[in-house]
């Protein structure tokens, strides 16, 4: 039986990776430390007698070596710090993190000669003004004052360490740069837009639109993202490339707040508040991300096969189902 490792796999992305490879008849080894990942987003599969799955806590640098030596063959590193409040508030363990992870991992995977593939991000475009982005250009970034950048740099950094490994010997790598992926269990807390945006929604509040609201994004069902990086890591034309993976539909966040009211049927309105009563001074933010993903679906055939409206209505009922049900629990 093949075996994966997913770190961060107790995370939204990382436990439906999970559910995929199961379904395929895999065996399955989650790493998770559970500082953002969360263990009943993978409770079903534990408990199922059926999957061959596995949760190991801890982190993924401390555990790494040991889950290679169960006899995995591929290692999905998915583990990083998540979200932009969490990058405002420690940048400096965000750093630590992001890049210390990632060494052991390769190093890790070179001597057990395992097949990596690490999940970068947008955020490594920094504030790129060409349109759509492509995975050659340069990256731009700006000051070291403003700690949003410094995550782009950890994934940047990331991205050398993997391409360099594969060059030299091994492990072979495979890197995506992921685009404002959504679906269920993905949290609000860290300040992702959508999940915040749909609790509002959904009790009546102001939906809370940081900016101006002109800013505009791309989102990917997580489902599909997960289809890309399965294809992706069967794929040995893929190896010592990167990736980017997402939508190619730009949205406005004002023109999403009014998709997530009007699919909620609610009455909240929209308020606007500055980035500076959010995150504080020297924040920035990139006026616009917009993957160029022919890449991708050159190789693969790829291509998004679920709308935003789909999952905006499928995550607008499994928020509200917790509601009707009495239950507190998080869904979306």
């Amino acid at each position: 039986m093949r075996t994966a490792i997913i770190t961060g796999g107790a995370g939204f992305i990382g436990s439906q990776l999970a559910r995929r490879l199961l379904a395929d008849g895999r065996r399955v080894l989650i790493i998770d430390n559970l500082s953002t990942g969360r263990r009943e987003n993978v409770a079903e599969l534990l408990d199922d007698p059926r999957a061959d799955c596995r949760l190991i806590v801890g982190r993924a640098g401390a555990q790494i070596e040991a889950a290679l030596r169960l006899g995995a063959d591929e290692v999905y590193h998915l583990a990083a710090a998540v979200g932009v409040q969490l990058v405002v508030d420690d940048p400096a363990g965000m750093i630590r993190n992001n890049v210390s992870e990632t060494v052991s991992v390769l190093e890790a995977a070179r001597t057990a000669g395992a097949k990596v593939l690490i999940t970068s991000s947008s955020e490594v475009y920094g504030k790129c003004p060409r349109l759509p982005l492509q995975e050659d250009m340069d990256l731009v970034y700006g000051p070291t004052t403003a700690s949003r950048w410094s995550y782009g740099l950890t994934k940047a950094i990331d991205e050398h360490l993997a391409l360099d490994f594969s060059r030299r010997g091994g492990p072979a790598c495979v890197v995506v740069r992921l685009f404002n992926t959504i679906g269920p269990r993905q949290t609000g807390r860290y300040g992702m837009v959508v999940p915040r945006f749909i609790e509002q929604a959904v009790n009546g509040r102001p939906l809370q639109v940081y900016g101006d609201g002109k800013q505009t994004r791309a989102f990917c069902d997580v489902r599909d993202v997960v289809e890309a990086l399965v294809g992706l890591m069967a794929q040995p034309d893929a190896v010592g490339r990167v990736f980017n993976i997402g939508s190619t539909r730009q949205i406005t966040i004002d023109q999403l707040a009014a998709m997530v009211i009007q699919l909620a049927g609610s009455s909240s309105a929209v308020e606007h508040l500055p980035y500076e009563a959010v995150y504080g001074r020297n924040f920035e933010d990139p006026p616009h991300r917009l993957p160029d993903t022919s890449r991708l679906q050159n190789l693969i055939g790829w291509q998004p096969a679920v709308t935003l409206e789909q999952t905006i209505r499928e995550l607008i009922e499994l928020r509200r189902g917790p509601m009707l049900s009495g239950s507190t629990a998080e869904k979306v």
